[in-house]
């Protein structure tokens, strides 16, 4: 019986991503390996608790990977002054999320000094126009304000040291942070559209670039949409974003998903649902679009609705699907226990949480071209593409519901494999990659009949 190591399973940021056939880039790892991720987004005060509640995690979805959600106000207190103790506490989460292999993916809020995360959807005039205004000034469109943006790329530059050295002085190797999203559900008060988001919006996210490469020239930073429309499958005229790092870019695009007929508060049925389709397909095309245009891979951010509401099986179904076609990671919200949740309540699953456990590629050891995961017959099907300066196995994640005693194996390439039935993860090693080589695995659940030994 084989159990794969840990070595390997974690990213590493130290190499360029990867491009599909039409341009498309992905997130790769130390070994050049395409990265698919699967996780949920988290509060940094709702994160895990424990090193056993991030194993608990691991083992009711198989995920890996971890959104946080920073709130600036609480890493800066007071301006110019930063709360160690606060970072000190998602260091720790950060630690116990990587001894279940995961990838941590840093957020910040931009609550307390600038403008909400979101419009807000209800409350007296009074209270919108202070939000609007608290809004103008952060983006510098009331008056000429600079103080509040270089506070908060200070703030990003204290976060990336301080996380930086803690990596370093614990020993966490392959460094489990990949990456920062500089600004979470970007909102532009008074400025709306593209003139928000090639203007103020732009600005300041190359500000943020500007500054945290001088502390990290590592680490993916991630840019998100505004909010306001992007959400809702809207297009996005988020402009290209220049990377000073020597080399490769490492810009990705982290987009978040809440079409308008169920955020938030709307169900999967009736006559909502031809709308919500409508709003996903939009969604995907729009996504590419920008992604392109940005020369970035993509990340789900963060992804939901209420599990509680008719329809949200078939609605989680058909995000992932589209997740797959599109061949991205996503992070699905929220870990915190609740209605919008994989878990119902503390350490107990909800049902949701068996249609958010899926099959899914974490690493492949090449390009991928296309993966599926038909949850009616439990056939996983992956082509990729070989390239050079690829090492390491392609490794798959397989419910244990569905996988009970592990996969069958159809390949059209000589190969080595090995079955992990603890992480239920297999791995699978071609033999003589060849750059441009085309392959195709199908897995299917393995006979009550067959033992690994």
């Amino acid at each position: 019986m084989v159990v794969l190591c840990a070595a390997g399973l974690l990213v590493r940021v130290g190499t360029p991503a990867a491009h599909g056939v039409a341009g498309q880039r992905f997130l790769t790892d130390a070994q050049g390996r395409t990265l698919i991720l699967y996780g949920l987004d988290s509060g940094g005060d709702d994160a895990v608790s424990s090193a056993r509640a991030a194993a608990s995690e691991y083992g009711l979805l198989g995920d890996d990977l971890t959104r946080l959600t920073l709130s600036w106000s609480r890493v800066e207190p007071r301006p110019g002054h930063y709360d160690d103790a606060y970072l000190a506490g998602i260091a720790q989460k950060i630690a116990w999320y990587a001894g279940q292999r995961f990838h941590v993916v840093l957020a910040m809020q931009q609550d307390g000094y600038g403008p909400a995360p979101a419009p807000p959807q209800a409350g007296t005039p009074a209270a919108t126009e202070a939000r609007t205004r608290a809004a103008d000034e952060f983006w510098r469109t009331r008056g000429d304000e600079p103080g509040l943006q270089d506070r908060y790329a200070a703030a990003w530059q204290h976060v990336a040291r301080y996380f930086g050295a803690y990596v370093t002085q614990h020993g966490l190797r392959p460094d489990p942070i990949l990456g920062y999203d500089l600004l979470d559900r970007p909102w532009g008060g008074s400025v709306e559209g593209a003139a928000f988001e090639t203007g103020p919006l732009a600005r300041c996210y190359q500000r943020l670039i500007d500054a945290l490469r001088t502390v990290d020239p590592v680490h993916w930073l991630f840019v998100e949409p505004a909010a306001v429309t992007a959400d809702w499958g809207l297009p996005s005229s988020l402009p290209y974003l220049n990377d000073p790092r020597r080399g490769e870019a490492r810009i990705g695009y982290a987009p978040q998903l809440f079409p308008a007929p169920l955020d938030p508060d709307g169900h999967y049925t009736g006559g909502s649902v031809f709308p919500t389709d409508r709003a996903l397909a939009s969604w995907g095309i729009q996504v590419a679009r920008t992604a392109k245009r940005l020369d970035a891979p993509v990340l789900l951010g963060a992804w939901g609705l209420d599990t509680t509401t008719p329809g949200a099986h078939l609605y989680l179904d058909h995000v992932q699907q589209l997740i797959d076609q599109l061949m991205i990671g996503a992070a699905f919200y929220s870990a915190t226990p609740g209605a919008w949740s994989p878990w119902a309540q503390k350490g107990k699953p909800a049902d949701i949480a068996g249609v958010l456990e899926t099959a899914y590629p974490r690493e492949i050891a090449g390009v991928p071209l296309e993966f599926d995961y038909d949850k009616g017959t439990l056939v996983f099907t992956l082509q990729f593409r070989d390239e050079t300066d690829v090492s390491g196995p392609t490794e798959i994640y397989l419910p244990p519901s569905d996988f009970p005693r592990g996969p069958q194996i159809e390949f059209d390439t000589d190969y080595v494999s090995e079955w992990d039935p603890v992480r239920h993860v297999l791995s699978l090693t071609v033999d003589r990659p060849l750059r441009g080589n085309v392959h195709t695995l199908h897995l299917t659940p393995q006979g009550p009949a067959h033992t690994y030994s």
